[in-house]
């Protein structure tokens, strides 16, 4: 931002306005860029899956870790994953830029997964496991630079202010998720089939192999993109709206005003076609941070503007969608640590029931998560072609319905795929009884794993409803020049989720275990896996009540041109 640029202001002799240019580069950007970068997005989550989806049992087999022990680590690298985009998306709005951040994010990735293959190629190779962990926190690395900064970067190719790509954007959001849930059921459907029968290392390798694919496909596209540069330090920006609020909270503008700051001609993120990020209308929530924008004497009787004293209008607007859309990432996190437990206890218990196919095929315990990737395959189809078309007779809205009320539902089925996964829990362990295998955890009980169908689909339902909204939320709702961050914060629900589910863990274990019995054991016959899924399910219903008052509340971003179908008012009273 250039320091010497004059405020726009309203003062008593009137309002003074700035022309700012919204033209984007036809030639490039919308679906023909767009693809490029959902090929690479969904051999990403081939190899992300390829290791997370089966990452339980190499630690349980392989490594010899205790089921606690292994449930914990997978979710603490979970989320360390999903909260090094907090650190991936500053790095890109303020200095590297998205595609800059892709490509080092990428060959950091392809690293870690050499690494990861040589551990489990050498047996000869020392200290083993501690190579294999390094390697699994490279990957962690490597995925804070690439998550936030893909799917925005995708986004980005589609013009907010073109009506016809405002409309392929919305639709964007659920076929960018298809490509995601491809990657993944393909590596829970071949990568884990070759870890389990054939080896781990050739397992591994493919991963490898398919990100340096990706890579070389991304670098194909580089003249059809759309590339926004970094305009510096967002949170530079919101730190002055705080302090400047904070030096003016005795300043009334009636008493002591000249004026408020409406506007400053070096606001909003700069794309190379020359597009500036739009101005927004005011609203009243977090009223108090207002007074950033109040024109008081010392800043009369200076020509250049202290930034760190007065701020335009948009910029505290910025501050308020921060603000604003805390809430509900907080309300969104024990949503994630219920999603935590289908590549946890899920697994394990799929690991203890009849998954043989035929005389010759068994199912790898981790593999029945493809029902998850399948469900959702489905169910965005029918979202997007049956469900919003018929909510939007009744609505009105474009989405169909609001990106709240879409993160609601999943919510709502988080709840039930905890009461399902219970159930069906006490139904195991009345066969693990009944047969006298209560105390014989490694021999197979004599029910089928499509026992676990139901939770495995639900799980699905939740992504559906929740992650793809929670991932449109905080990418509208974000500043322009912030919307890196806002993928990492909605990404960052995920990892806090999975870190809460370890404490979880550890907490259950340390109180039932005072009480004469452990819940959550290595032997899953005698442990009560089902009274844990019982607490989550309560927690979630709790949750779902927090979050309907917290979405009751929440005002969408209103940008300052016309709205002439008044679908942001359709959507606030939706919410």
């Amino acid at each position: 931002m250039d320091n010497s640029v004059a405020p726009m202001v309203i003062t008593d002799d009137g309002l003074q306005e700035t022309a700012i240019s919204s033209k984007t580069n036809p030639s490039k950007g919308r679906w023909r860029a767009a693809i490029f970068i959902i090929f690479v997005e969904m051999a990403e989550r081939f190899a992300y899956y390829g290791v997370a989806g089966n990452l339980f049992t190499y630690l349980t087999n392989v490594l010899g870790e205790h089921t606690a022990t292994a449930a914990k680590n997978v979710n603490t690298w979970v989320g360390v994953s999903a909260i090094f985009p907090l650190l991936g998306g500053f790095i890109a709005d303020s200095y590297l830029g998205r595609f800059k951040t892709i490509i080092a994010s990428s060959v950091i990735y392809l690293a870690g997964l050499l690494l990861m293959t040589l551990s489990v190629s050498v047996q000869s190779l020392r200290h083993h496991r501690a190579v294999f962990f390094t390697a699994l926190y490279i990957l962690s690395i490597g995925e804070g630079g690439h998550k936030p900064c893909v799917q925005t970067f995708a986004a980005d190719q589609f013009d907010e202010d073109t009506v016809e790509e405002k409309k392929d954007k919305s639709s964007f959001f659920n076929w960018w998720y298809v490509g995601i849930v491809v990657g993944s059921t393909t590596a829970i459907l071949v990568v884990i089939y070759v870890q389990d029968n054939v080896g781990w290392g050739l397992g591994f390798g493919m991963l490898a192999a398919a990100v340096a694919a990706a890579l070389l496909l991304f670098l194909i596209g580089i003249r059809s993109y759309r590339r926004q540069r970094p305009v510096g330090s967002p949170l530079t920006r919101v730190m002055q709206v705080l302090v400047a609020t904070a030096r003016k909270l005795r300043v009334n503008e009636t008493r002591y005003g000249r004026g408020v700051c409406l506007e400053d001609e070096g606001d909003g993120g700069v794309e190379e076609g020359g597009r500036r990020g739009r101005s927004l209308a005011p609203t009243n929530q977090f009223r108090f941070l207002d007074k950033a924008t109040i024109i008081d004497d010392i800043d009369a009787s200076t020509k250049v503007r202290n930034h760190w004293r007065l701020c335009p209008a948009t910029q505290v607007e910025e501050v308020k969608l921060l603000f604003s859309l805390f809430p509900i990432w907080l309300s969104c996190l024990t949503f994630a640590t219920v999603i935590a437990q289908m590549s946890t206890y899920f697994t394990k218990q799929g690991s203890t029931l009849e998954r043989s196919i035929g005389s010759h095929f068994s199912i790898p315990p981790a593999s029945l998560q493809v029902c998850t990737g399948l469900t959702i395959l489905v169910s965005v189809g029918l979202y997007d072609r049956v469900l919003v078309p018929v909510a939007r007779k009744f609505t009105g809205l474009p989405s169909g319905i609001t990106m709240l009320q879409r993160i609601g539902t999943g919510i709502f089925f988080s709840m039930l795929t905890m009461v399902v996964a219970a159930l069906v829990e006490t139904k195991r362990i009345s066969v693990a009884i009944d047969h006298g295998l209560t105390d014989s955890p490694r021999t197979t009980l004599p029910m089928k794993i499509w026992w676990l169908l139901p939770q495995y689909m639900l799980t699905g339902m939740c992504d559906v409803f929740t992650i793809v909204g929670m991932q449109e939320l905080f990418y509208d709702q974000m500043p322009e020049e912030m919307r890196s961050i806002g993928a990492a914060l909605y990404i960052s629900t995920v990892g806090v989720g999975s870190l809460m589910s370890s404490a979880a863990i550890s907490i259950v274990q340390a109180i039932t275990s005072r009480a004469g019995g452990k819940w959550l054991g290595d032997n899953l016959n005698r442990a009560h896996l089902n009274y844990f899924y019982s607490v989550l399910a309560g927690c979630s219903a709790l949750n779902l009540i927090v979050y309907i008052w917290v979405a009751k509340r929440f005002v969408y971003k209103k940008t300052g041109y016309d709205d002439p179908k008044g679908e942001q008012k359709k959507a606030a009273e939706l919410a």
